[in-house]
């Protein structure tokens, strides 16, 4: 942190930390730039090079906004948002340094993180962005999930693609990780189409720094296809080749053509149902 400090001192910007709610402020007229002392210092880094990218990044972040013909400049300006922090996730964790480590540790989550000065949740999403051309690393989906269900952050090089919208799958294990801090959960799982997942889940939830103040409960999944599983440390002791290990799994009900699943809250979408009143089964209609 501190040759970002230095490289934001040059330039003119005065770097102190508050006990303050804001992770981040920063005065354009004073160069006063404050981060949150409350914060763990993976996020004060983050947030830095966050206010990097929008003070030395700004041409290049507004010609990137422009080709994208926003309607709003509310969505225009959401957008500068992860621009700026791709930028952040891109200096914090350099791609050929973080790919090559990845490959020596074999995608050790907790070990990159620890050598690169990172989050969990910081490395799982920077390893679904190596897709370099020449350069690739191991296609991954990432998806951070609340305490709801609600996606909050996906991303995936996969064929794996999250509703927009709405929860995920009950049946993922995204969803057990809150009853388990601090651990990796693992799974297979196989989805509606035929394709199997190695998959990761984790709780990241976020103390307030007091007492009183309200903790942000997340946890984060991460996920590959199993054919790439030989290159993951979280796989040596699972049994791959066994079919009847992998859990069925769908992206969301509204769309997941299972017919006996039991965790069903909605009937799919591109289907007829057929109610008999006098039988019930696992669901009270049947599918197609």
């Amino acid at each position: 942190m501190n040759v970002s400090i230095n490289h934001l001192a040059e330039s003119g910007i005065n770097v102190s930390f508050k006990k303050d709610t804001s992770l981040r402020s920063f005065d354009s007229l004073t160069g006063n730039l404050s981060l949150s002392s409350r914060a763990n210092t993976s996020t004060q880094l983050f947030q830095l090079l966050h206010q990097v990218s929008l003070i030395t990044q700004n041409p290049l972040l507004e010609a990137t906004l422009d080709l994208a013909r926003f309607q709003t400049e509310e969505a225009r300006a959401i957008a500068k948002i992860g621009l700026a922090n791709y930028f952040a996730g891109a200096a914090l964790l350099p791609y050929g340094a973080f790919l090559q480590a990845a490959r020596d540790s074999r995608h050790d989550l907790e070990l990159l993180a620890d050598m690169f000065g990172a989050s969990i949740e910081q490395v799982a999403h920077r390893l679904s962005t190596l897709q370099r051309p020449g350069a690739k690393g191991v296609p991954f989906f990432f998806v951070r999930v609340d305490h709801a269900g609600t996606i909050t952050k996906r991303h995936s090089a996969t064929r794996l693609q999250f509703a927009r919208f709405g929860g995920a799958c009950p049946l993922w294990n995204v969803h057990q990780a809150f009853e388990t801090p601090g651990r990796f959960l693992r799974q297979l799982a196989e989805t509606p189409d035929g394709v199997q997942y190695l998959c990761l889940s984790r709780d990241v939830s976020k103390p307030g720094g007091s007492f009183t103040a309200p903790v942000r409960r997340y946890a984060i999944g991460l996920g590959c296809e199993i054919a790439h599983a030989d290159r993951l440390v979280y796989a040596d002791d699972l049994d791959i080749s066994n079919h009847g290990a992998f859990e069925p799994i769908g992206i969301s009900c509204r769309i997941c053509e299972r017919r006996d699943c039991h965790q069903r809250s909605v009937p799919p979408l591109e289907q007829r149902l057929s109610v008999d009143h006098n039988h019930r089964g696992v669901l009270p209609y049947r599918i197609g």
